[in-house]
């Protein structure tokens, strides 16, 4: 039941563009078993599922963690995307406030796991940042909507879903599937979740393998990287924008393209809006308290 919780948390920072899966899962301490976990999925271990061995097959792959850990994912996926998704058109402020201090947490407590702070772990958690940055500032594109681009889109999502500070649902914006995707979820359309879903096994399988090399070789370095995804990423979900390019979606409604991030005074001034900013100082409070409640819960389970 804990690790399915876990699971659900890291489903609903999923659904939003801009927030990790895989910033919760290290803030509850399962990240590293979940990158192993998936690895172990390979040609050896379905071997033994074929030869009916399931219960080896079960055990080889850590069947139970990753069971109740993808089952708090799908549950908060079907049951908190449309309410994310209300909630982003209805109050954007608050909910980038949350989230901005939930990551600014998130980031200084993942540098905490790195042991010794040299300089070249300094610099590994710069190019991080920057990659980060670079990618949030990118355009979102129109795409098409075929088999193979929704395979791709699913691969490049997931692989981002266990990034810390990279999140899938932004990578989805970017190829210009965020709308389509959270659509599809909606109204249960399983041929493209299928579609989806194949990509994704097919993308967190290859990626892991990867990732768990680096973490095995290079442990803080890599968590460097990660600390710096997450710094990155914070450009994303600065609470006050502005929208400067729009596009008309397939129902031809208007949705933002491009924006740009302004202070709370001049989004005042240029939008005529209130910045709301003792709300939004509230929720990012919460948010950055939120992550030290749950790892002192965590590492108060541990310990008994």
């Amino acid at each position: 039941m804990v690790l399915t919780l876990k699971g659900m948390g890291m489903g609903a920072a999923d659904v939003v563009p801009g927030v990790s899966g895989g910033t919760i899962a290290f803030i509850t301490e399962i990240y590293e078993e979940l990158v192993n976990s998936i690895k172990s999925i390979n040609l050896e271990s379905v071997r033994k599922l074929f030869k009916g061995d399931v219960a080896t097959f079960w055990r080889s792959i850590n069947g139970n963690f990753l069971a109740a850990v993808f089952l708090g994912i799908m549950i908060s996926i079907f049951s908190l995307a449309r309410l994310l998704e209300h909630l982003l058109h209805q109050a954007p402020i608050l909910v980038w406030s949350f989230f901005f201090g939930l990551i600014v947490a998130s980031a200084i407590y993942i540098a905490g796991k790195v042991q010794r702070w040299k300089v070249n772990k300094i610099i590994a958690l710069l190019v991080g940042a920057a990659i980060a940055y670079s990618i949030t500032i990118l355009t979102p594109a129109q795409t098409p909507e075929t088999w193979w681009f929704l395979f791709l889109s699913g691969a490049l999502a997931i692989c981002a879903m266990i990034l810390p500070g990279i999140s899938g649902a932004f990578i989805l914006l970017l190829l210009g599937k965020y709308q389509f995707v959270i659509e599809a979820v909606g109204n249960l359309n399983f041929t493209v979740l299928a579609i989806l879903a194949l990509g994704a096994l097919v993308g967190i399988i290859s990626f892991s393998n990867v990732l768990s090399w680096f973490l095995r070789k290079y442990h803080d370095m890599t968590i460097a990287v990660l600390s710096g995804f997450m710094v990155g990423s914070l450009n994303k979900v600065w609470p006050w924008k502005q929208t400067t390019q729009t596009f008309l979606d397939r129902h031809g409604e208007v949705q933002p393209l491009v924006q740009r991030n302004l202070l709370p005074a001049d989004f005042a001034a240029q939008t005529g809006q209130d910045p709301m900013l003792i709300q939004t100082l509230i929720l990012a409070a919460a948010g950055f308290a939120l992550i030290f409640i749950v790892e002192g819960l965590t590492r108060s389970r541990q310990k008994r």
